[in-house]
């Protein structure tokens, strides 16, 4: 393996030179022009577009404006913002009505955003301006014959839209097949921006807005559907059709009780959210103050009712679930970089105290919230990502504060069911924002409440102190407390309590107790045998399907504490029954055991981090007679390979494949980053690769090498790595899905990568990059090259040559070659000179670079003699070689040279090379 991190890649500086810290040069608009259209020429339309912006900055005069505007239409163009290509062309077509350059971009931009009649206005001034242009009348041509296409399917659309309505209103047809078939081709139809635009036309939205009336789900579904391809990333349709069904409309369909057409309800307004936040983000760019009013004001709108959905009684238990999901999903911001919580914010003093009553419900007692076995887990997900959302410690002591007043106004006066909501409300924070939690749980009377209630004679109420307990228990505050209070009651509980429901949260208990040492073999909680005792008991309950799945999860949430025991691993997995019973959940509708599985299996395959003590400190450990933590010898490697074999055999790929689809605030960026790391821990071994892609593997790592915590993506990255490295990638991900492992992999390469990290990175690129253009072309995008380039010159011989094979099968690419030509670039001279070094791998990946760089663009070749004095050497050097394979790469590029140019040939001539060639010529063995 490679243990090396990689060193920094040299920067722009010392090629060119650099300008000294405390120096400032005065750059003039005209300079930054000039870096924009190099750039430009280069392809990095981004940082063109930065010169071009920062010249307008430094420039007055209207002329040279205008000229910066149209250049920063064509990067918008580049970059595929339509929007401020049209607005920039529009700037300089006003400065100087003439310009056709202008004219040209702004009608290409227009054609983009759907408005081709302006577009076409556009072309046919350009034409006026210049009728010899081939150019613009193919242009044209092209846009008007698309224009013919598009009015003739708009006549032939507009009596179709009016007859699939025709059929779905119609109470009188019975005919189901013809409905179906309507409610389908209204469905495509509005999938397609001409089809969308065509129903808005129609009168659809009142239309549709009938079919939800109708009350019959196969309509209203058909209706729901319609109008998410209405919505999709159209900002003012949705602002229409939220105007005309009104948001109370659309919130009481989330909560009804059929769970497909709530379940669709949930998806439209996701698709409203998204179409009303992109319009946001877009006019606050842009500072057009009353549409960001609008908009805004729209989204709050929507969110008001799906607060106050959380506490209305007649809404469904899973519409409930439903809106909670999409409050997740809308409300905190998607990245810290986003400076604006507001919308947080507000969430917090309007709904709070809602979101909490979600929280608080105790199941089955008089008067609860309609709830399901998730319903508390996706509350506890939405008050932590609130609270991580707030940015200063007031707005953090007003969520504190308004939870502290929400369960004294339980607990207090509310006699014993008020206390039962108080503490369910304190497990419901000790499982989300914990911070939250320990506040409320410090609260005068919450904690003795807890510890007389786990003696209660009602299970209902014995359960809910329990959970408390167990959750306080995971609480490094309150450990040692309940550590000398709470030890002894569980114990009680477990030994003498009938309930297997309650013995097994009591099991629970003392299990996340007894592992406080976690997997330190000399800081056991226990006697020795307790804990083999209590994990024997945890799978014993896991494999009885008598008990519901519920009271089940919580024999997996004891093993994942467990499990921190080596010897409790080992006996898990010779378990059968217990494994397949553990996987079984994980695939099952309660999606709050996800988190308990990935701990327990990431415990088993001990893909955690592992620390490695220093010597010195161990040492001076020892004399100052502290504590040292010490290794099970059942942790060693050829243990945990065992372990690993075992899971696999079980099927633990498809259980894991299972819990990312899953659409679930129960997966969070900390579960999927345990998945990555056990799914790391499965490939290890290479020939296991194979099996894990089989079973979905490779199509599971994607999304999680995508989304969730830095170490999450990169050990899935990483786990995408190896298995691109030993398997053929066309089948590990076929289809497009090759192309979406491109990210993750060159993530690998990024300078805060260990040098693994970036070696495995660079073996991967350098197998899909053999394998088409469009990969390549793919690579060249995700902008790897500089990357690749900077590992070429890495100290360390294994990273140097993996990115020096990575870049000989990049160079069958045409920007690639160009680039080896580029004005002061060294890149030619290293190729030369590394086929020249005595690592005999290294000189096989540069020559071969050449071999092919020379063939395939021969202007390489008459800069080969320019870049080092010592081409001629090198060139007969690998014709020398007693490799076969050099001597062919040798040869290669001496024929591609001779062919080139007559300059070069001579040079080539009057040196040795002719003997050599000759001798070469002759040998019979090396056909």
């Amino acid at each position: 393996g490679v243990s090396v991190p990689g060193l920094p890649v040299p920067g722009p500086c010392g090629a060119r030179g650099c300008v000294p810290v405390g120096a400032p040069r005065q750059v003039t608009a005209e300079q930054l022009r000039a870096r924009g259209n190099a750039l430009f020429q280069a392809g990095d339309h981004g940082a063109a577009l930065a010169a071009y912006t920062e010249a307008l900055g430094l420039s007055d005069a209207a002329s040279e404006r205008a000229v910066l505007h149209r250049n920063r239409a064509a990067c918008y163009l580049k970059l595929e913002d339509y929007a401020k290509a049209e607005a920039d062309a529009t700037k300089a077509i006003e400065a100087d009505g003439r310009d056709v350059k202008a004219l040209f971009r702004r009608s290409q931009a227009l054609q983009q955003l759907g408005r081709l009649d302006q577009a076409v206005s556009d072309l046919q001034r350009c034409v006026s301006l210049e009728p010899r242009n081939k150019a613009f009348q193919e242009a044209l041509r092209a846009l008007g014959s698309s224009m013919h296409e598009k009015m003739k399917a708009m006549s032939c659309t507009d009596s179709k839209v009016e007859q699939m309505f025709q059929i779905l209103l119609d109470l009188e047809e019975k005919d189901a097949d013809k409905k179906q078939k309507a409610a389908q081709n209204l469905i495509v139809l509005a999938r397609e921006e001409a089809g969308a635009e065509k129903i808005f036309q129609s009168d659809g939205v009142r239309l549709l807005m009938q079919l939800l009336d109708t009350a019959k789900a196969d309509l209203m579904l058909a209706a729901l559907r319609t109008l998410v391809g209405l919505c999709s990333g159209h900002r003012s349709r949705t602002t229409a059709i939220l105007a005309e069904l009104g948001a109370p409309r659309l919130a009481a369909v989330l909560g009804v009780e059929h769970e497909q057409v709530s379940l669709a309800a949930c998806n439209l307004l996701h698709v409203m959210f998204d179409s009303l936040k992109e319009g946001l983000q877009k006019d606050f760019r842009g500072k057009e103050d009353a549409v960001v009013l609008d908009s805004s004001k729209d989204l709050k709108l929507l969110i008001k009712h799906l607060l106050e959905l959380l506490v209305l009684e007649g809404a469904s238990a899973h519409g409930r679930d439903n809106a909670l999901n999409l409050l997740i999903k809308v409300v905190p911001r998607k990245s810290p970089k986003e400076t604006n919580n507001s919308l947080s914010l507000w969430v917090i003093d309007q709904g709070l105290k809602k979101i909490l009553e979600v929280g608080s419900t105790v199941c089955g007692s008089s008067g609860s919230l309609p709830v399901t076995e998730n319903s508390r887990m996706s509350t506890s997900v939405l008050l932590s990502k609130l609270y991580e959302d707030l940015k200063c410690d007031a707005e953090r002591e007003n969520f504190h504060r308004l939870c502290e007043d929400y369960v004294r106004s339980w607990f207090e006066g509310h006699e014993l069911p008020g206390k039962l909501r108080a503490i369910q409300t304190v497990s419901c924070l000790l499982q989300g924002p914990s911070d939250a939690g320990n506040r409320v749980l410090e609260l005068e009377g919450i904690m003795d409440s807890v510890l007389s209630l786990c003696a209660s004679v009602s299970e209902a109420h014995q359960l809910v102190a329990v959970e408390a307990l167990i959750h306080a228990a995971d609480k490094a505050k309150r450990a040692s407390f309940i550590t000398a209070n709470g030890v002894n009651l569980l114990k009680e509980i477990y030994k003498h309590s009938e309930r297997d429901s309650i013995r097994i949260r009591a099991l629970v208990g003392l299990c996340k107790l007894g592992s406080a040492g976690g997997t330190d073999f000399s800081m056991k909680q226990f006697a020795e045998g307790s804990t083999m005792k209590l994990a024997k008991q945890c799978r014993k309950w896991l494999c009885n399907e008598a008990i519901d799945a519920g009271t089940r999860r919580w024999a997996v949430e004891g093993l994942a504490y467990l499990t921190f025991d080596a010897d409790v691993k080992e006996e898990f997995v010779e378990d059968k029954a217990a494994m397949q019973a553990m996987f079984q959940l994980a695939k099952s509708e309660d999606r709050s055991v996800l988190y308990a599985v990935a701990s327990t299996l990431v415990n088993c395959t001990n893909s955690y981090d592992h620390e490695e003590p220093d010597p010195q400190m161990l040492e001076l450990a020892k004399y100052a007679k502290q504590h040292i933590p010490e290794q099970h010898p059942k942790d060693k490697p050829e243990f945990v390979k065992r372990r690993v074999r075992k899971l696999l055999t079980a099927g633990v790929v498809s259980a894991l494949a299972c819990m990312v689809k899953s659409e679930n605030p129960a997966l969070t960026s900390s579960c999927r980053e345990l998945i990555s790391r056990v799914f790391l821990a499965l490939v290890e071994e290479a020939e296991d690769r194979g099996g894990v892609v089989a079973q979905g593997g490779g199509k599971a790592l994607i999304p999680l090498s995508l989304e969730g915590t830095e170490v999450g993506q990169t050990k899935a990255a990483q786990a995408l790595a190896k298995i691109t490295i030993t398997s053929n990638p066309e089948m590990a991900f076929p289809g497009e899905r090759i192309y979406e492992v491109v990210r993750p992999l060159v993530s690998l390469l990024h300078l805060q990568r260990s040098g693994l990290e970036n070696f495995e990175g660079l073996m991967a690129l350098t197998n899909l990059a053999g394998i088409s253009e469009r990969l390549r072309q793919k690579i060249l995008k995700e902008r790897a090259v500089p990357m690749i380039e900077g590992y070429m010159f890495e100290e360390h011989e294994l990273i140097r040559l993996a990115a020096t094979e990575c870049m000989c099968n990049m160079a069958m690419s045409k920007e690639v070659q160009e680039m080896f030509l580029a004005e002061g670039s060294d890149r030619l001279k290293l190729m030369v000179l590394y086929s020249g070094e005595e690592d005999e791998k290294l000189q096989r990946a540069a020559s071969g670079t050449l071999a092919m760089l020379t063939t395939l663009h021969p202007p390489i070749c008459k800069r080969i003699p320019q870049v080092t004095v010592h081409w001629l050497e090198i060139l007969q050097a690998l014709l020398l070689s007693p490799s076969a394979e050099l001597q062919h790469r040798g040869a290669v590029v001496v024929m591609n040279m001779m062919a080139a140019a007559r300059e070069v040939a001579e040079q080539l001539i009057a040196s040795e090379m002719l003997e050599i060639l000759s001798v070469l010529a002759k040998d019979k063995d090396k056909p």
